[in-house]
């Protein structure tokens, strides 16, 4: 079993001792399961980036499920005017999916995570709303398993974020994982990966 994770520096950096990648390899290991998990995150990724080095960087592997988390430069770098719009996020995005499932690939999805941890109004939480309601829309419409990384970080920034701050509370900087945000991605992916071939 062989699963690729496709995304951004968020997905780089999970490769990293304590990252939401290794923390998943040690789980799986524990288990007594033969799976191979693979990183193949570039930092500053956006959904066409992902689409351009797919071949490459995903397929060429012959992965059997590929985990997609990919969105927050998307939105992020529309403040500096070089992000993507919504419309063509959705339209890259299902190109991809429909492009592995094209090779009898499994895809799990994730919807975006945060850009700020405020509980209470972050300058960016609209646009990430709508971005992850594509991403669910894209899911339920080709069958794919979802990691509803949104709904987990606003839950966990509502029960443990008191002081409303904008960043430490599960990332460094506000997007960036910290040990406990990668901890609390891990824990929602291998709840969908069970089923979908870890079980």
């Amino acid at each position: 079993m062989k699963i690729i994770f496709f995304g951004d520096s968020i997905t780089k950096a999970g490769t990293l001792n304590k990252g939401y990648i290794d923390l998943l390899q040690n789980k799986i290991n524990k288990g007594g399961n033969a799976v191979e998990l693979i990183g193949a995150g570039i930092n500053g990724n956006k959904v066409y980036d992902l689409y351009l080095r797919l071949e490459a960087d995903v397929i060429d592997f012959n992965p059997d499920i590929v985990v997609i988390y990919v969105g927050i430069n998307d939105v992020w770098h529309k403040m500096a005017g070089v992000g993507t719009e919504i419309e063509k996020f959705e339209e890259f995005y299902r190109a991809i999916i429909k492009k592995l499932q094209s090779k009898n690939i499994r895809v799990v999805l994730c919807t975006t995570s945060v850009i700020g941890e405020k509980p209470k109004k972050n300058t960016q939480d609209a646009d990430l709303d709508a971005y992850s309601a594509v991403v669910t829309n894209l899911a339920k419409q080709l069958k794919c398993p979802l990691v509803d990384l949104r709904s987990a970080f606003k839950n966990y920034e509502r029960s443990y974020n008191s002081k409303n701050k904008t960043a430490g509370i599960l990332t460094t900087d506000g997007v960036h994982l910290n040990d406990k945000g990668n901890q609390l991605v891990a824990e929602e992916m291998f709840k969908i990966l069970m089923p979908v071939g870890l079980g």
